[in-house]
């Protein structure tokens, strides 16, 4: 990857300028993740977290950059709205008005507004149950200086808030910046703590309390696991494509083939985000509510359990065939096929034509599922084994190198479309011109 492609992107004032206020709006969140939430004691919850370590705080700490550690007012994250995206999301297959919505540009705004309705909502909500769990001990004895009404209010006000903040930073990202802003925000939490987990790790090698030589091979094991994700984030299935031929007076167009991508791995990194959602809600209100059996159900729950890897897996691949679902429609692309007279080659166009791709992308979607399961689960396991740092797990891994290969492949796309060279070079560069 030669370094001129990185200085093509401050020749482009346009893609220098959302660059900037990319990088810009991601200080910023880091920044609010250091707030803290008034009426805390601060210094019992770091101690909560010294004796905790990982376990499910680990995870939802992940998630939020370290915000909950930190107990910032960035503390939800962006958590809120992605439940607020799955519930709108089922909905709309569900729901015929939401379902009608989605299929025009008005509507897709109006299922946007509810989807931000639902987020402040669900924040508030969120945010007084912690609350509730704060005065309870959740983090920690003492952790709330002066408990009552007053402190739960507060602190949902506080939540509530800086979720939608966050949510309004995503949007502004993802409208003036690059790549996907509530993608961006949750890859700039994980990659943030994964320099304190290196050296907590170094750190233990030089104490004696892990071994170099055992933990060489795990290393290396991380390495290869990011080799995969880099490979089979980049696979897809070329479906072949011919053009019709037309006569116009004396000259002829048309005929050429071509290909549709369709990606191994469609869905990206909503599935692991979703699955690991759903998961968190029993641990977290085993916190709030002391009762046997959410208690029971939060222990098999845990992550490196059996039951939270049969669950993870199974949905990890739903939230594939789902996501898969909502963004790629394989009637409307037989139906644009149709209309600027390309087919499949021995497929009739039309339903057959729609059939066809729904078939071949189930059976892609159903292996793009089982890799992302084994990247989540394996690493968990190891973790729980091992006492990998938990920044290692596969999940992180995925969300990270997931968005960041979007994100580049982004920034890519805007210099290639002003004749400058990506960050593939200047061979596939001319390639993708022919």
């Amino acid at each position: 990857m030669p370094i001129s492609a990185f200085q093509n992107i401050f020749k482009i004032p346009e893609l220098k300028r959302r660059v900037i206020f990319m990088f810009l709006m991601l200080a910023v969140y880091r920044l609010g993740t250091f707030i803290p939430l008034p009426g805390l004691n601060l210094q019992a919850i770091k101690d909560f977290f010294g004796r905790a370590g990982g376990g499910i705080f680990g995870l939802f700490s992940m998630f939020t950059g370290g915000a909950l550690r930190n107990g910032s007012i960035f503390a939800l994250g962006i958590m809120p709205y992605i439940s607020a995206s799955i519930i709108l999301q089922l909905l709309t297959v569900v729901w015929p008005y939401l379902d009608q919505l989605s299929k025009d540009e008005l509507g897709r705004k109006k299922l946007v507004q509810y989807t931000r309705y639902g987020t402040v909502l669900l924040a508030f909500f969120q945010g007084f149950v912690i609350a509730y769990g704060l005065e309870r001990g959740m983090l920690g004895q003492n952790a709330v200086i002066s408990p009552g009404l007053k402190f739960k209010l507060l602190t949902a006000i506080s939540l509530t808030a800086g979720t939608a903040f966050i949510m309004w930073l995503g949007e502004q990202i993802s409208e003036r910046g690059v790549g996907n802003g509530i993608s961006l925000i949750i890859y700039a939490g994980i990659v943030a703590r994964m320099p304190s987990a290196v050296m907590k790790v170094v750190t233990e090698i030089q104490q004696g309390t892990r071994q170099l030589l055992f933990t060489l091979p795990l290393v290396a094991f991380m390495i290869a696991v990011v080799g995969v994700i880099v490979f089979v984030e980049r696979a897809f299935r070329k479906v072949p494509v011919q053009h019709a031929k037309r006569i116009v007076g004396r000259r002829v167009y048309g005929g050429a083939s071509t290909y549709i991508p369709l990606k191994v791995n469609t869905a990206g990194v909503i599935p692991p985000i979703f699955a690991s959602s759903l998961l968190l809600f029993p641990s977290t209100m085993s916190n709030f509510f002391h009762h046997p059996w959410i208690t029971a159900l939060a222990q098999q729950l845990a992550p490196g359990r059996l039951l939270y890897s049969l669950l993870y897996v199974v949905l990890i691949i739903f939230f594939a065939y789902f996501y898969t679902a909502v963004i790629f429609n394989p009637v409307d692309v037989a139906d644009n096929l149709k209309k600027v007279g390309a087919y499949i080659p021995g497929i009739r166009p039309g339903k057959r034509t729609a059939d066809y791709i729904d078939r071949v992308l189930s059976r892609i979607t159903f292996a793009g599922g089982l890799y992302v399961a084994a990247i989540c689960v394996l690493p968990t396991i190891l973790i729980q084994k091992f006492q990998v740092p938990f920044y290692f797990g596969g999940t992180a891994l995925l969300i990270a190198i997931g968005v960041a290969l979007d994100t580049v492949q982004q920034v890519e796309a805007h210099m290639l479309a002003r004749h400058y060279e990506g960050f593939l070079g200047a061979r596939k560069f001319r390639g993708r011109r022919r």
